[in-house]
């Protein structure tokens, strides 16, 4: 076990468009979505599932870009306490564990 960084080995996918750690009783996500707007970006919160959506249209190139990734959290996070911020194409949003609490649906408002 040594060496062991329980974050990145729980969350581990083969990607780097993401960094997630743990510190201070919460859980921080960091994920890169250059070129999209605050209002292009949906998270959501769902019995212990983060899922994070952006799309957007460039109808000058004719392009539509994507994003989907779906995040499961081995502890209890207090719903009422998560927290999103966009900002230079990075998308920060706190999560604070919280022990006992219940899972339940929750629309998270990003701001930028």
């Amino acid at each position: 076990m040594r060496g062991l960084d329980l974050p990145s080995r729980l969350f581990e996918t083969g990607s780097d468009d993401y960094e997630l750690y743990e510190e201070d009783d919460e859980f921080v996500l960091n994920v890169e979505l250059p070129g999209f707007d605050v209002a292009d970006i949906d998270v959501f919160w769902d019995d212990s599932m983060l899922n994070i959506a952006a799309e957007r249209e460039d109808e000058q190139r004719g392009e539509r870009r994507t994003y989907h990734r779906r995040f499961r959290f081995p502890k209890r996070v207090d719903d009422e306490g998560i927290a999103a911020n966009y900002t230079n194409g990075i998308l920060e949003v706190h999560l604070p564990v919280e022990t006992g609490a219940t899972a339940r649906g929750k629309q998270i408002k990003v701001e930028g």
